[in-house]
Protein backbone atom coordinates (compact mmCIF):
# COMPACT_ATOMS: atom_id res chain seq x y z
CA UNK A 1 0.00 0.00 0.00
CA UNK A 2 1.71 3.10 -1.16
CA UNK A 3 2.11 5.79 2.13
CA UNK A 4 -0.71 8.33 2.13
CA UNK A 5 1.73 11.39 3.29
CA UNK A 6 2.50 13.52 0.07
CA UNK A 7 4.20 16.60 -0.67
CA UNK A 8 2.72 20.11 -2.08
CA UNK A 9 5.15 21.82 -4.47
CA UNK A 10 7.35 24.15 -2.59
CA UNK A 11 6.37 23.09 0.72
CA UNK A 12 7.32 19.84 2.59
CA UNK A 13 4.98 17.64 4.87
CA UNK A 14 5.66 17.02 8.62
CA UNK A 15 2.92 13.89 9.57
CA UNK A 16 1.71 14.15 13.19
CA UNK A 17 3.39 11.38 14.63
CA UNK A 18 4.59 10.28 18.30
CA UNK A 19 7.00 7.92 20.25
CA UNK A 20 5.71 4.52 21.49
CA UNK A 21 8.49 2.45 23.76
CA UNK A 22 9.55 2.22 27.50
CA UNK A 23 10.67 4.71 29.05
CA UNK A 24 14.09 3.83 29.37
CA UNK A 25 14.46 2.66 25.45
CA UNK A 26 13.39 6.04 25.06
CA UNK A 27 16.34 7.80 27.18
CA UNK A 28 18.88 5.65 25.60
CA UNK A 29 17.48 6.52 21.96
CA UNK A 30 16.29 9.76 22.05
CA UNK A 31 18.28 12.16 23.07
CA UNK A 32 18.31 15.87 21.90
CA UNK A 33 20.09 15.13 18.65
CA UNK A 34 17.60 12.15 17.49
CA UNK A 35 14.76 14.49 18.58
CA UNK A 36 15.52 17.52 16.67
CA UNK A 37 16.09 14.92 13.89
CA UNK A 38 12.59 13.91 13.83
CA UNK A 39 11.30 17.22 13.99
CA UNK A 40 12.56 17.82 10.96
CA UNK A 41 10.84 15.25 9.14
CA UNK A 42 7.46 14.59 12.02
CA UNK A 43 5.41 16.68 13.61
CA UNK A 44 6.26 14.71 16.44
CA UNK A 45 4.01 15.06 19.75
CA UNK A 46 6.09 15.75 22.75
CA UNK A 47 7.54 13.67 25.63
CA UNK A 48 6.88 11.22 27.47
CA UNK A 49 6.78 8.68 24.99
CA UNK A 50 3.90 6.22 24.78
CA UNK A 51 4.02 3.03 27.17
CA UNK A 52 1.05 2.13 27.84
CA UNK A 53 -1.88 3.07 25.00
CA UNK A 54 -5.08 2.66 27.32
CA UNK A 55 -4.47 5.92 29.49
CA UNK A 56 -6.52 8.64 28.61
CA UNK A 57 -3.19 10.98 27.61
CA UNK A 58 -2.41 8.14 24.98
CA UNK A 59 -5.63 7.92 22.94
CA UNK A 60 -5.73 11.45 23.22
CA UNK A 61 -2.46 11.88 21.23
CA UNK A 62 -2.94 8.20 19.07
CA UNK A 63 -6.23 10.66 17.75
CA UNK A 64 -4.55 12.26 15.29
CA UNK A 65 -1.08 10.41 14.74
CA UNK A 66 -0.51 9.22 11.49
CA UNK A 67 2.90 7.88 12.13
CA UNK A 68 4.16 6.20 15.57
CA UNK A 69 8.21 5.61 16.02
CA UNK A 70 8.14 2.74 17.73
CA UNK A 71 11.03 1.21 19.65
CA UNK A 72 11.86 -1.78 22.53
CA UNK A 73 8.61 -2.41 25.12
CA UNK A 74 6.15 -0.49 22.80
CA UNK A 75 2.98 -2.05 23.22
CA UNK A 76 1.29 -4.22 21.03
CA UNK A 77 -0.62 -2.51 18.25
CA UNK A 78 -4.03 -4.24 18.28
CA UNK A 79 -7.04 -3.39 17.87
CA UNK A 80 -8.23 -1.48 20.53
CA UNK A 81 -4.99 0.57 19.67
CA UNK A 82 -5.82 1.21 16.06
CA UNK A 83 -9.37 2.06 17.08
CA UNK A 84 -7.90 4.88 19.05
CA UNK A 85 -5.51 6.09 16.22
CA UNK A 86 -7.76 5.58 13.34
CA UNK A 87 -5.33 8.16 11.23
CA UNK A 88 -2.14 5.58 11.79
CA UNK A 89 -0.41 4.97 8.22
CA UNK A 90 2.93 3.92 9.71
CA UNK A 91 5.26 2.54 11.69
CA UNK A 92 9.00 3.03 12.32
CA UNK A 93 10.65 1.16 14.33
CA UNK A 94 14.11 1.91 16.13
CA UNK A 95 15.09 -1.74 16.55
CA UNK A 96 15.14 -5.13 14.65
CA UNK A 97 12.68 -7.35 15.60
CA UNK A 98 8.34 -6.25 15.73
CA UNK A 99 7.83 -9.21 16.56
CA UNK A 100 6.29 -8.16 20.09
CA UNK A 101 4.13 -5.16 18.71
CA UNK A 102 2.89 -5.52 15.19
CA UNK A 103 -0.35 -7.99 15.43
CA UNK A 104 -2.47 -9.00 12.26
CA UNK A 105 -4.82 -6.05 12.81
CA UNK A 106 -1.89 -4.27 11.67
CA UNK A 107 -1.74 -5.59 8.53
CA UNK A 108 -5.60 -5.68 8.27
CA UNK A 109 -6.14 -2.19 8.35
CA UNK A 110 -2.84 -0.92 5.68
CA UNK A 111 -0.44 -0.15 7.89
CA UNK A 112 3.04 0.31 6.97
CA UNK A 113 6.00 -0.80 8.75
CA UNK A 114 9.02 -0.37 8.67
CA UNK A 115 12.15 -1.87 10.98
CA UNK A 116 15.80 -0.82 11.83
CA UNK A 117 16.86 -4.29 11.33
CA UNK A 118 19.24 -3.67 8.76
CA UNK A 119 21.00 -1.12 11.25
CA UNK A 120 21.10 -3.49 13.85
CA UNK A 121 22.36 -6.28 12.06
CA UNK A 122 26.04 -4.48 11.87
CA UNK A 123 26.88 -4.38 14.91
CA UNK A 124 25.87 -8.18 15.45
CA UNK A 125 27.80 -8.98 12.24
CA UNK A 126 31.09 -6.60 13.30
CA UNK A 127 30.87 -9.27 16.88
CA UNK A 128 30.66 -12.55 14.94
CA UNK A 129 33.69 -11.64 13.04
CA UNK A 130 35.54 -10.56 15.70
CA UNK A 131 34.75 -13.54 17.25
CA UNK A 132 35.55 -16.02 13.96
CA UNK A 133 39.48 -14.31 13.91
CA UNK A 134 40.10 -14.40 18.33
CA UNK A 135 38.92 -17.68 18.12
CA UNK A 136 40.58 -18.72 14.94
CA UNK A 137 44.39 -17.15 16.79
CA UNK A 138 42.80 -18.39 20.50
CA UNK A 139 42.81 -14.96 22.06
CA UNK A 140 41.26 -14.86 24.64
CA UNK A 141 42.60 -18.50 25.86
CA UNK A 142 45.82 -17.25 25.95
CA UNK A 143 45.27 -14.40 27.33
CA UNK A 144 43.59 -15.93 29.80
CA UNK A 145 46.70 -18.53 30.11
CA UNK A 146 49.49 -15.27 29.62
CA UNK A 147 47.55 -13.81 32.82
CA UNK A 148 47.73 -16.65 35.04
CA UNK A 149 51.21 -17.82 34.17
CA UNK A 150 52.96 -14.09 33.71
CA UNK A 151 55.27 -15.74 31.12
CA UNK A 152 55.20 -15.87 27.57
CA UNK A 153 55.11 -19.71 25.33
CA UNK A 154 57.36 -20.67 22.84
CA UNK A 155 55.42 -18.84 19.96
CA UNK A 156 57.82 -20.99 16.84
CA UNK A 157 55.93 -24.02 18.87
CA UNK A 158 52.66 -22.70 18.24
CA UNK A 159 50.39 -25.83 16.99
CA UNK A 160 49.85 -25.31 13.32
CA UNK A 161 46.02 -25.49 14.22
CA UNK A 162 45.96 -22.16 15.35
CA UNK A 163 45.66 -18.95 13.09
CA UNK A 164 42.94 -17.91 10.76
CA UNK A 165 44.57 -19.29 7.23
CA UNK A 166 42.41 -21.02 5.20
CA UNK A 167 40.06 -21.69 8.52
CA UNK A 168 36.31 -22.48 6.73
CA UNK A 169 33.53 -21.06 8.45
CA UNK A 170 29.98 -21.81 8.34
CA UNK A 171 27.23 -20.16 7.97
CA UNK A 172 23.32 -21.15 9.12
CA UNK A 173 20.97 -19.09 8.11
CA UNK A 174 21.60 -16.52 5.23
CA UNK A 175 19.52 -13.95 7.23
CA UNK A 176 20.17 -10.03 7.47
CA UNK A 177 23.30 -10.86 10.12
CA UNK A 178 24.35 -13.95 8.47
CA UNK A 179 24.74 -11.89 4.85
CA UNK A 180 26.42 -8.87 6.51
CA UNK A 181 28.88 -11.31 8.03
CA UNK A 182 29.73 -13.00 4.72
CA UNK A 183 29.75 -9.78 3.49
CA UNK A 184 32.12 -8.43 6.17
CA UNK A 185 34.82 -11.71 5.95
CA UNK A 186 35.20 -11.01 2.30
CA UNK A 187 39.10 -10.00 3.30
CA UNK A 188 40.01 -12.85 4.91
CA UNK A 189 41.30 -16.09 4.08
CA UNK A 190 38.79 -18.02 4.76
CA UNK A 191 36.66 -20.06 2.86
CA UNK A 192 33.02 -20.16 3.79
CA UNK A 193 29.84 -22.29 3.64
CA UNK A 194 26.17 -21.73 3.93
CA UNK A 195 23.31 -23.20 4.76
CA UNK A 196 20.11 -21.99 4.38
CA UNK A 197 17.26 -23.86 1.85
CA UNK A 198 15.91 -20.83 1.05
CA UNK A 199 18.89 -19.92 -0.82
CA UNK A 200 19.40 -21.25 -4.52
CA UNK A 201 23.00 -21.88 -5.42
CA UNK A 202 22.94 -18.85 -7.98
CA UNK A 203 22.10 -16.61 -5.00
CA UNK A 204 24.87 -18.84 -2.72
CA UNK A 205 27.07 -18.03 -5.46
CA UNK A 206 26.66 -14.26 -6.07
CA UNK A 207 26.99 -14.34 -2.15
CA UNK A 208 30.27 -15.74 -2.81
CA UNK A 209 29.73 -18.74 -0.64
CA UNK A 210 29.16 -22.65 -0.90
CA UNK A 211 25.88 -24.42 -0.34
CA UNK A 212 26.15 -27.17 1.88
CA UNK A 213 23.29 -29.49 3.78
CA UNK A 214 23.22 -28.97 7.46
CA UNK A 215 25.06 -31.64 8.65
CA UNK A 216 27.78 -30.61 6.44
CA UNK A 217 27.77 -27.63 7.43
CA UNK A 218 28.93 -28.95 11.13
CA UNK A 219 31.05 -31.54 10.09
CA UNK A 220 33.43 -29.64 7.69
CA UNK A 221 33.46 -26.40 9.54
CA UNK A 222 35.92 -24.88 11.60
CA UNK A 223 33.42 -22.19 12.96
CA UNK A 224 29.86 -22.07 12.59
CA UNK A 225 28.07 -18.94 13.56
CA UNK A 226 24.18 -19.49 13.98
CA UNK A 227 22.16 -16.90 12.15
CA UNK A 228 18.75 -18.48 12.14
CA UNK A 229 15.73 -16.76 13.75
CA UNK A 230 14.19 -18.74 16.09
CA UNK A 231 10.93 -20.08 14.65
CA UNK A 232 8.78 -23.28 15.85
CA UNK A 233 11.20 -25.14 12.82
CA UNK A 234 14.47 -23.81 14.43
CA UNK A 235 13.93 -24.56 17.86
CA UNK A 236 16.46 -27.46 19.32
CA UNK A 237 18.29 -27.21 15.11
CA UNK A 238 21.33 -27.24 16.61
CA UNK A 239 21.24 -30.80 17.68
CA UNK A 240 23.19 -33.31 19.79
CA UNK A 241 24.21 -34.71 16.50
CA UNK A 242 25.22 -31.82 14.96
CA UNK A 243 27.25 -30.05 18.17
CA UNK A 244 28.96 -34.28 17.95
CA UNK A 245 29.94 -33.79 14.67
CA UNK A 246 31.80 -30.77 14.90
CA UNK A 247 35.59 -30.78 14.14
CA UNK A 248 37.73 -31.32 17.01
CA UNK A 249 38.40 -27.97 18.55
CA UNK A 250 35.37 -26.21 16.31
CA UNK A 251 34.14 -23.77 17.62
CA UNK A 252 30.53 -23.07 17.92
CA UNK A 253 29.58 -18.98 17.71
CA UNK A 254 25.55 -17.80 18.55
CA UNK A 255 24.19 -14.56 18.40
CA UNK A 256 20.93 -15.69 17.36
CA UNK A 257 18.88 -17.13 19.76
CA UNK A 258 19.54 -19.18 22.57
CA UNK A 259 16.98 -22.05 22.28
CA UNK A 260 17.98 -22.51 18.77
CA UNK A 261 20.72 -24.44 20.17
CA UNK A 262 20.16 -27.38 22.02
CA UNK A 263 21.80 -26.21 25.39
CA UNK A 264 21.74 -29.63 27.17
CA UNK A 265 23.47 -31.09 24.67
CA UNK A 266 25.80 -28.42 24.17
CA UNK A 267 26.93 -28.41 28.10
CA UNK A 268 27.45 -32.14 27.23
CA UNK A 269 29.71 -31.71 24.34
CA UNK A 270 32.10 -28.98 25.83
CA UNK A 271 32.30 -31.18 29.26
CA UNK A 272 34.19 -33.61 26.61
CA UNK A 273 36.53 -30.61 25.91
CA UNK A 274 35.85 -31.62 21.97
CA UNK A 275 34.75 -28.19 20.88
CA UNK A 276 34.37 -24.20 22.17
CA UNK A 277 31.62 -22.06 22.00
CA UNK A 278 30.76 -18.43 22.01
CA UNK A 279 27.58 -17.27 23.11
CA UNK A 280 26.09 -13.94 23.15
CA UNK A 281 22.68 -15.82 23.70
CA UNK A 282 21.68 -18.35 26.11
CA UNK A 283 18.05 -19.92 27.17
CA UNK A 284 17.18 -18.35 29.55
CA UNK A 285 18.84 -15.14 28.26
CA UNK A 286 20.17 -14.67 31.65
CA UNK A 287 21.55 -17.93 32.78
CA UNK A 288 20.95 -18.69 36.69
CA UNK A 289 24.14 -18.35 38.98
CA UNK A 290 24.37 -22.16 39.24
CA UNK A 291 23.79 -23.42 35.54
CA UNK A 292 26.63 -25.49 34.16
CA UNK A 293 27.80 -23.29 31.40
CA UNK A 294 29.80 -20.70 33.48
CA UNK A 295 31.93 -23.89 34.97
CA UNK A 296 32.66 -24.30 31.17
CA UNK A 297 36.56 -23.36 30.71
CA UNK A 298 35.94 -23.28 26.86
CA UNK A 299 32.50 -21.27 26.34
CA UNK A 300 32.72 -17.53 26.15
CA UNK A 301 29.48 -16.30 27.17
CA UNK A 302 28.91 -12.41 27.02
CA UNK A 303 25.96 -10.50 28.37
CA UNK A 304 23.50 -10.51 25.16
CA UNK A 305 25.67 -7.73 23.82
CA UNK A 306 26.57 -8.07 20.12
CA UNK A 307 23.13 -5.93 18.84
CA UNK A 308 23.49 -2.28 19.10
CA UNK A 309 24.55 -0.54 22.47
CA UNK A 310 26.17 2.76 23.30
CA UNK A 311 26.41 5.35 20.02
CA UNK A 312 25.23 2.72 17.59
CA UNK A 313 21.84 3.47 18.96
CA UNK A 314 22.39 6.64 16.87
CA UNK A 315 22.46 4.35 13.46
CA UNK A 316 19.31 2.86 14.64
CA UNK A 317 17.14 6.28 14.93
CA UNK A 318 19.42 8.09 11.71
CA UNK A 319 17.82 5.13 10.02
CA UNK A 320 14.18 5.79 11.24
CA UNK A 321 14.60 9.12 10.71
CA UNK A 322 15.37 8.50 6.97
CA UNK A 323 12.38 6.05 6.42
CA UNK A 324 10.11 8.82 8.08
CA UNK A 325 11.41 11.28 5.93
CA UNK A 326 10.69 9.15 2.55
CA UNK A 327 7.81 7.94 3.98
CA UNK A 328 6.36 11.44 4.35
CA UNK A 329 7.90 12.38 0.55
CA UNK A 330 5.76 9.92 -0.81
CA UNK A 331 8.41 7.43 -1.40
CA UNK A 332 7.70 4.88 0.62
CA UNK A 333 10.33 2.50 2.98
CA UNK A 334 13.63 1.50 1.77
CA UNK A 335 13.47 -1.07 4.40
CA UNK A 336 9.29 -2.16 4.57
CA UNK A 337 8.73 -5.22 6.62
CA UNK A 338 6.42 -7.34 4.68
CA UNK A 339 3.77 -9.57 6.21
CA UNK A 340 4.60 -12.57 4.16
CA UNK A 341 7.75 -12.53 5.35
CA UNK A 342 7.13 -12.38 8.91
CA UNK A 343 7.15 -16.32 9.30
CA UNK A 344 11.04 -16.15 8.27
CA UNK A 345 11.60 -12.81 10.40
CA UNK A 346 13.29 -13.00 13.98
Amino acid sequence: MPSTARTSPGTRNRPRAAAAMKPDAAAALLDARSLAALGEVCDLAPLPVLDDFTTDRARAVLADVEVLVTGWGCPPLDGAALDAAPHLRAVVHTAGTIRGHITEACWERGVEVSSAAAANALPVAEYTVAMILLSGKRVLERARDYRTERRRDNWLATSTEVGNYGRTVGILSASLIGRRVIELLRPYDLPVLLHDPYVPEAEAAALGVRPVGLGELFARSDVVSVHTPLLPATRGLVSRELLTSMRPDGVLINTSRGAVVDQDALVDVLRQDRIRAILDVTEPDTLPAAHPLWECDNVTVTPHLAGSQGNEWRRLVDLAVGEAGRWAAGGGFAHPVRRERLAFLA
